[in-house]
């Protein structure tokens, strides 16, 4: 796996101004550069209350970023926040028995998702999204998944210092 150029993440994060969301699209551009993605959300992930807010999407108009909602106990939950694996999904069937949007994921020309979990301090607190065709997250594409980890984690915290910030 080539070392990602995280050169431009690193600019957005420390520019004043216009945060989280400005570090949030140079992650969705980041994961475009490491993995490929069509559909790409942040969300964050409560295991204790059991609760997710989405915080970026780069299709607003399908997925809005808004609020929290609860989450199943499903096999994703199983593999992404109790056992902190990534998810892996690469047709619609597979995604159709852990989500209910199957529909609204496959009008998008989405077929396949990775779900990286974000994990800080032991815990997942959040999770990338990514979204493409059929088949489209191979094995190469799934181990390359792992570059995003660490600046999902930096985005995640800047939510939250953001987040205290504003009480």
């Amino acid at each position: 796996m080539q070392m990602p150029d995280y050169k431009f993440f690193v600019e957005a994060v420390a520019a004043a101004g216009q945060q989280p969301q400005a570090a949030y699209a140079a992650l969705e551009k980041l994961t475009h550069d490491v993995v490929g993605v069509k559909l790409f959300t942040i969300m964050t992930s409560d295991t204790k209350d059991k609760v997710s807010e989405r915080v970026y999407s780069n299709m607003p108009d399908a997925y809005p970023v808004l609020g929290t909602k609860p989450y199943n106990d499903t096999r994703w939950s199983d593999i992404t926040l109790r056992d902190k694996q990534t998810f892996v999904a690469n047709t619609i069937e597979d995604i159709a028995t852990v989500f209910d949007d199957h529909e609204l994921i496959q009008s998008l020309g989405c077929e396949s998702v990775i779900n990286v979990p974000i994990i800080v301090d032991g815990e997942v607190i959040g999770t990338l999204n990514c979204l493409h065709e059929a088949g489209f997250y191979t094995d190469e594409r799934i181990k390359a998944a792992e570059a995003l980890k660490l600046p999902g984690a930096v985005c995640m915290l800047l939510h939250e210092q953001m987040k205290a910030g504003a009480r």
